[in-house]
This record gives structure tokens, sequence and C-alpha cells, in this order.
């Protein structure tokens, strides 16, 4: 049976974790008091430095008390005797002694005699303090952290990213400031230490495109952490919302048989390559001058490399110009091409695959939307939502691979749907701001210096709602702007044209509905008119679509001539179609795309800097 470890009794209004020691520094420097109410408990933190100084001092801070190391015994009598000395200590005891006797010997010569014995001596280094910011991600704030050279050496504690475990006793600041308290630490329970050289946030103040190479340390930055409790805060508050009101939460398939939205680029999910690769010995490509194909693949990806460092810098042009030229050299982008045209065609392409001998026995994907799957469940349980991963390969420039918040509803129409939508995107916004107050401080001082007032504008802004139609006319009668893409009814809404109908023209939220069928899934319900179809958007401010919806398709005739009119395999839905022959009902629901909800949030840009470990074209390093 496993022995219960030792607690350092906890204060009253600090939080340690159930199964460790450690105290959460939220609770010590969130309080209102700042932590001064805990001036002089005892208690265990741990963290990363964020940052350090050394203080030379000329009498170090004491250890407190702790248990002695046991003493020798000796062997004849059987006493406690006084604890080794190390030879050093022994020599530096007798320096006094061996210099009187050499200044009596050596007369003129002691000076010369001293400085050549004293280089041989290992000097001391002076008592000193490190001062550490330790966080430990449960808040924006540090914890100052105290710890003299008589407790651990500083060159152990000093560099970022050290992890340390400590105990100590908490101290008022003699000079009050941002923080009020400070912990003296009086005992040293773990480091880990870091390779400075190697470590890339050793360097201070990392642009996001750098930091995106190092996704496994970019939570220990001060952004990305806020950001990321941020985005816990989102997803608690999901849950909140929809299971007060009464929705059932269920998980989706990430493997499907189903393409979700039809005509959607899929990723393909297959183990045949696997064993195509064991039964075939790989081969290499290689050009008429024995360099191999991987090679010069390699070599234009460190160009093309170059040249986007080059570009941010904006320090060399001369360069810049250079490294372009060479990068466009016809002949080695020639070769590259000639070789891709040269590769064998490989035996297992889409149309010649036997996937009965695959391990599901069919074609599957990485599903693209679970709001088909969603469908099954809301017709036995009435409402329902999800929250996972869904993938697209249709775009090199987004992420492969995001969060949605999934909901379907039973026995409702797109009015409803909207309503619910709108309800649940103010909710989100007035979530964070109650809740995540310090890190909603944080981003709009480091970030976006509007983004509280943004948030909270959205909570009390009425939603306009405007049809596709109402869209194009509104758009097609603007003259002071001159659009990329001309508007024309059936056409879909660029990001020019959303950005102008929000910023400019509603100066609010916009959600958008009855689009043209040609431009929305398969599965929306049909209008009367046949031209139209009942599916929204929410559209918010920088022409962001946060959510997108619809009643869908509940008539077992309308549906089956969508997915013949839109040449879809009829055998991948004939499940989906069940519903609509036994039991059907109206229902209705949608999609948030809950990276771009953080975006939102925080101000960010790019959902690369949201997403924990993003996946686009090119990159998936872990």
């Amino acid at each position: 049976m496993a022995t219960e470890k030792a607690r350092v009794s906890m204060p009253v209004g600090v939080t340690h974790l159930k199964y460790s020691n450690r105290v959460v520094l939220k609770t010590i420097l969130e309080r209102s008091d700042g932590g001064l109410g805990l001036v002089g408990e005892r208690v265990v933190i741990g963290g990363w430095v964020r940052s350090s100084k050394e203080v030379t001092t000329k009498d170090p801070l004491p250890p407190s008390p702790s248990p002695s190391p046991p003493q020798k015994t000796d062997a004849g009598t059987g006493e406690m005797g006084p604890k080794d000395a190390s030879f050093i200590e022994i020599l530096q005891s007798r320096i006094p002694f061996f210099r009187s006797i050499m200044k009596v010997l050596g007369g003129g010569n002691y000076n010369h005699f001293r400085e050549n014995s004293e280089q041989g001596i290992p000097r001391t280094p002076p008592p000193s303090i490190a001062f550490l910011q330790v966080s430990d991600g449960s808040c924006v704030s540090c914890l100052q952290v105290v710890v003299a050279s008589a407790i651990a050496s500083p060159c152990q504690l000093l560099r970022t990213g050290t992890c340390i475990l400590v105990e100590g006793v908490l101290m008022q600041l003699s000079e009050l400031g941002k923080h009020v308290i400070e912990l003296k630490v009086d005992k040293i329970l773990h480091i880990g230490t870091v390779d400075h050289d190697k470590y890339p946030l050793s360097k201070k103040k990392l642009p996001f495109e750098m930091l995106r190479d190092f996704s496994q340390f970019r939570p220990r930055t001060t952004t990305v952490a806020s950001v990321t409790r941020i985005s816990n805060a989102l997803t608690f508050a999901t849950h909140t919302f929809f299971q007060n009101l009464g929705f059932f939460h269920m998980q989706v398939p990430i493997i499907t048989t189903t393409d979700s939205e039809g005509l959607t680029e899929k990723f393909s999910v297959t183990t045949l390559f696997g064993k195509a690769d064991k039964m075939e010995k790989p081969t290499t490509i290689k050009d008429t001058e024995g360099v191999s194909l991987e090679v010069i693949k390699s070599a234009a990806k460190e160009k093309a490399k170059l040249v986007e460092e080059l570009k941010k810098s904006e320090s060399n042009k001369e360069a810049l110009a250079a490294t372009l030229q060479d990068f466009q050299k016809p002949n080695e982008a020639s070769q590259l091409k000639a070789r891709e045209k040269s590769k064998p065609a490989t035996s297992l392409k889409a149309n010649k695959v036997n996937f009965s001998e695959d391990f599901f026995s069919c074609r599957t994907y990485l599903t693209v939307s679970g709001r088909l799957h969603l469908e099954s469940y809301a017709c036995a349980l009435g409402n329902v939502y999800s929250i996972g991963p869904r993938f697209r390969a249709d775009c090199a420039g987004h992420v492969a691979e995001r969060l949605m918040i999934e909901i379907e509803m039973a026995f409702a129409q797109l009015e409803d749907v909207m309503c619910c939508a709108d309800d649940f995107f103010k909710f989100l916004c007035k979530w964070v701001l109650d809740n995540c107050p310090e890190d909603m401080k944080f981003v709009s001082k480091r970030i976006d210096k509007t983004r509280i007032d943004r948030l909270q504008s959205m909570i009390y802004s009425k939603v306009e709602k405007i049809t596709y139609t109402e869209v194009v006319d509104v758009l097609g009668k603007v003259a002071d702007q001159k659009f990329e893409v001309k508007l024309q009814w059936g056409s879909a809404l660029t990001a020019e044209h959303l950005s102008y109908l929000v910023e400019v023209i509603h100066k609010n939220p916009v959600m958008i509905y009855n689009y043209p069928k040609g431009v929305k899934p398969f599965y929306a319900r049909l209008n009367d008119d046949r031209k139209t179809v009942a599916a929204f958007d929410l559209v918010l401010p920088k022409a962001r679509i946060l959510i997108s919806g619809s009643q869908n398709e509940e008539r077992l005739d309308i549906l089956s001539s969508r997915i013949k009119e839109l040449g879809l395999p009829r055998e991948q839905y004939d499940w989906y179609l069940d519903l609509r022959r036994h039991g059907t009902v109206e229902h209705s629901g949608f999609s948030l795309g809950f990276d771009h909800m953080v975006l939102f949030a925080t101000g960010l840009t790019d959902a690369v800097d949201v997403i924990p470990f993003p996946r686009s074209y090119a990159k998936a390093n872990n």
C-alpha cells in the first residue's frame, strides 16, 4: 500500500491541487488583497522561471532550520563526532597560521609567495540571492520567489524555463508595487534545468511566426497561456449554456463513410499504402547528375524559408534580391518539375484501389462535419450538441484540423435555430468577460486595446437579420466602393463583401439567411421558391463567419432529388435517408467555429496562434 506523503498545512483561502501538495498561484495572486492576508503562511509552489536576476549580498539569507544530516559515529567510543570537513575548508582555516610562519621566514619574499600560493586556492563565490519570477500557468501574474545561494546555487535557477518546486514562507515586500508579497524559500524540492543555447524561449519577445515552429513550448509564453485559459473558459461556457437548456452532449465519429457536406475535399483514411510500402522496396528517383529528388526538394524549401526570413527582416535588400534570383533559376525548378512528372504512377490511385481489402472494407474519410450524425440522436433525444475536431483538405491557406461546436434540435425551424445561435454567441462573450478578467486585461494591453469594449458591445447589440437577396441589392447600390469580385445573385459572398456589409453599412453583427441552394450543403431545406434554402451565417466584424446553420430537409423525395442533382453517391447516404423514411421531423442546427470564437475574444488574427497544435498544408511537425 502506497504511503501518503506529508502535506504542508494549507492556509485558509488558498487552494492546492487534490493530488499534489502544490498551491495554485492564482489563489494567492488574484486575491482581493493581493495576497497580504497570507503573509507568514508556509506553502509549496511549483512553476517555470519567466525572468530572474541575481543580487550579491554581504550577508546571505540564513536557511530555516531543517533536519541535520546524520553525523558519523566514532568507531572507538561510539559517540557522535563532528561532521567531516572538506580539504578546502581545512586549508582555508589554516591560512592565517601559514601566513604568520612565512612572514617570519620569508622576509621580503613574503608578498610574492602570498600571491602565488593564493592563486591555487579556489575562492568561494560571494553570497547572493536569486530573485525569480515564477509562473505555474494558472494566471497572468508571476510570484517573486527568493532563493539564497546557501540553499541552492543561482546558476541552476536563473535560466528562463527552469522548472522549480519549492517550499517557503510568504513575506510582504518592503517596497509595494505591482505585487505585494514574495516567497522566501527555505527548501528546494525539485529543479528542472534547461539548455540555454537550445531552449527557444531564452530569447525575449519572440514573434508569433517563430513560436509556431515550437508548439511544444508556446504555452509557456504569457500570451499563449492567456489564450489557452480563455479557450478553456469558452469550452466550459459551451457546456454550461447547452446543459442548462437541457441539451445532451455526445461525440460524433471522426472516421466516416459519408461526405457530410457534399463535394468537399476530404482526407481519406486507409491502411493500404502502409501494406504497399511493406511489399515494395522504396525507390529513389535521381536526375542525370545523380542528385536525388529529395535533395532538390530540400534545397528548394530551404531557399524559400530564407526568402521569407529576409522579407521579414527588411535589413538586407541586396541579399534578398540575390536569393530571389537564385531561387528563380530555371534549371533547378525545371528539374524538379521534370522529376515529378517522371515519377511512376502509384498503383494505389483512388479509382483503382480495392477498398474491400482495406481496414474498414470500404472507403472512409476524416469527417468534415458532425451534423448528419447529430441528426440521428436529435431525432431520438430532442436536442443534442457536440464539440470535436473536423477536417478539411480543400484550402492550403487554412488549418486542416479545426474544433467545431455543433448542435441539432428536433421540432425546430430556421428562426428557432437563428435565435439560439444569437443567444449562444452573446452568452460566450459575457462569460469570457465575467470569468477571465485578468486575461482579458492582458490581451487588451498586448494585442487589441478595443477587445473588452468590442465584447461588451456584442452582448447588448442587436444582430441585424437580412436575406441573401437583400445583401446583393444593398451591395449592388454601393457607389463609393469598387469590389474586386462583382457580386451577382447566386455567387458566394466574399470576405470583401461581408466586411463592407458588417463594418460600413450595419456596424454590427449581421445574420444572413435564405442563401441560393448552390452555395450551401445539400441537406439544407429547400424553400418554396425552389431557388433558395433555409440556411444562415452569423457574420462578425473583420469579415469572419462565426456560425453557419440551417433547417435541414426532412422530406425524403426532395432530399433524394438534391443528392441526385449534385451527383453524390447515393449509397453513402442510405443511412441518412432512413431518418426521413422512419419518423421524420423538422429539425435545425448550426456549427460554430470554436477557433474563430477564440480569435474574436482575444483579438488575434490567425487560427494557428490559438490552436494548440495546428495542422496546415505541409505542416504537421508533432
